[in-house]
C-alpha cells in the first residue's frame, strides 16, 4: 500500500500550468490539465535539461521552454531528433488536494 504525500490545493496549479515543488525528497514538477488531470515528473528535459515546469502544457503533454521538445505528461517519453525519457511518479487527487507518492518520491536522487 502506498503512502501519500499532500503537497497543494488542486486550485494552486492553474489548468494547464505546472509547479516547481520542493520535497524533503527533492524536486518535481506538477502538471494540470485543462481536464484537471495531474501528473508529476522529473523537471529536467532530457535534451538540454530545460525547465519543463516552465513550459507549455497541451493535453496530456508539455513542451520544453528551450527547444520545444514535446513530453508526455502520461509515459515521461521525448518526441524528437533523439530518443529520451524523463521520469513520472504517481500522483492523484483526492478532496481537493494534490497528492504524490512517497515511495517514488524516496527512490529519486535528491535535487
Amino acid at each position: 500500500m502506498s503512502a501519500w504525500i499532500d503537497i497543494a490545493a488542486l486550485d494552486a496549479v492553474p489548468q494547464r500550468g505546472a509547479r516547481l515543488v520542493k520535497t524533503v525528497h527533492g524536486c518535481v514538477a506538477v502538471f494540470r490539465t485543462a481536464t484537471d488531470a495531474v501528473y508529476a515528473l522529473d523537471n529536467a528535459c532530457p535534451h538540454k535539461k530545460g525547465p519543463l515546469a516552465d513550459g507549455i502544457i497541451h493535453g496530456a503533454s508539455v513542451t520544453c521552454p528551450l527547444h520545444n521538445w514535446v513530453i508526455s505528461l502520461e509515459t515521461g517519453l521525448a518526441q524528437g531528433a533523439d530518443a529520451g525519457q524523463v521520469a513520472t511518479y504517481p500522483a492523484r487527487v483526492a478532496e481537493g488536494r494534490i497528492l504524490l507518492d512517497v515511495e517514488f518520491l524516496q527512490q529519486r536522487s535528491v535535487a
